[in-house]
């Protein structure tokens, strides 16, 4: 991979995950101060990622596997999310405010499988080539999170400006993917193709592999926890009075650019089994520190659990990415990203959007919530998946299907 696709390639990352960051991380606190949502609602609006999710596989397996190049797909869905974006900004209630944040998602979702396919189709070795690349995310989002600190948006009341921040750099996308290396559909001239090609579903083969689909089960079942931290850390964060809490939450991106960095070298030393269990145990450890954690004597341990979030991530996401990749082939590497998009964001973090609302609600007190009691459920559950996937995964040294 030459020097210049690889920086196409890193600026593609950078702004899909600053698009993602800007206003991501803050939603939970804008529609609980500005828009008085309920826990269950602000769980409602995480769970549209997860809708977009579910859809992910489908537009992928129907238009970027068969008839369009990847990247212009790209392009057309950060234009239209751009708009819905900026709308988003502009709703005065909940009410008016779910829908657009609907659609939104349901634009962007697929994008991250697009983002993923197009830089591995451009890669000889992409174990040691795309985190290289992937890294460029992790600081697209740290940007966004120091910039919302900088800006004080967050003790200013402007958190809507994060929804416009995000609507401008998804324009720019959008242009820009259309100057990006051309990946075109693999299956475009295949004469006999079938309806569930077309749809990906030949993605679900993968299934039958008895090591892929334990990975695929337990990357739903782990989920179910990570949306606790997605839906409710600013939140917690804001009303433990951490001050700049975007900004002091960007700290976690920066200790997965360093891990993100050194993942080739673990992998190949550690293998995948012991990569995924690391960045479970990792999930359950940060849920006990943010727990017991406090401003005042225990504050460091809400900086370890912030801190956690290098390991959390790129031990079992980014990690996994890879081992899908490898398990795909090349046939259908695209609808393959979006089965493990599907797995992830979708299947998973819908189920523990609706829970993680659930929880909140039930543990609200009249200043506030009694975060202990919250970060103690997901801290079980990641404990619990941990200990199943421990026992049932096996890594297995087998050739990729073709």
């Amino acid at each position: 991979m030459n020097s210049n696709i690889r920086l196409q390639l890193s600026l593609m990352m950078f702004l899909e995950f600053f698009i993602w960051g800007a206003w991501f991380v803050t939603m939970g606190t804008y529609l609980s101060k500005n828009l008085s949502a309920t826990g269950v609602q602000t769980g409602l609006a995480y769970q549209t990622q997860s809708i977009g999710a579910i859809i992910a596989p489908f537009i992928i397996g129907l238009i970027a596997d068969r008839f369009f190049s990847a990247q212009r797909i790209l392009g057309v869905l950060h234009l239209l999310g751009a708009a819905a974006l900026w709308y988003a900004a502009r709703q005065p209630d909940f009410g008016g405010f779910y829908p657009i944040i609907l659609i939104y998602m349901v634009l962007y979702m697929p994008t991250l499988a697009l983002v993923n396919a197009v830089s591995f189709r451009q890669m000889a070795d992409p174990s040691t080539e795309f985190p290289k690349v992937r890294v460029l995310g992790t600081i697209g989002w740290i940007v966004a999170g120091l910039l919302i600190g900088f800006m004080a948006w967050e003790t200013s009341n402007s958190l809507s400006n994060t929804f416009m921040m995000a609507a401008a750099a998804s324009a720019i996308l959008g242009v820009f993917s259309f100057f990006l290396p051309d990946t075109p559909p693999p299956k475009a001239k295949d004469a006999n193709i079938k309806i569930a090609d077309l749809l990906g579903l030949d993605a679900l083969g993968l299934l039958k592999n008895r090591s892929f689909l334990i990975f695929f089960l337990g990357s739903v079942m782990v989920c179910v926890p990570l949306a606790f931290y997605y839906n409710f850390t600013n939140q917690f964060l804001n009303e433990a009075g951490v001050s700049g809490a975007a900004g002091k939450m960007s700290m976690g991106q920066m200790s997965e650019v360093l891990f993100m960095l050194v993942l080739p070298w673990l992998l190949a030393r550690w293998g995948v089994k012991k990569m995924l269990l690391i960045g479970m145990a990792a999930w359950v450890l940060r849920y006990l520190m943010f727990a017991f954690g406090d401003t005042g004597a225990n504050y460091w341990m809400l900086v370890t659990g912030i801190l956690l979030h290098g390991i959390c991530y790129d031990f079992f996401f980014v990690t996994g990415q890879i081992y899908t990749d490898q398990k795909a082939g090349a046939r259908f590497k695209s609808a393959a990203q979006g089965l493990i998009t599907l797995a992830t964001y979708g299947v998973g973090m819908f189920i523990g959007s609706y829970i993680s609302g659930l929880v909140v609600d039930k543990y609200a007190i009249t200043d506030g919530h009694n975060w202990q009691q919250v970060w103690l459920v997901p801290a079980g559950i990641a404990f619990a998946v941990l200990a199943g996937f421990a026992v049932f995964f096996r890594q297995e040294q087998e050739p990729a299907t073709t």
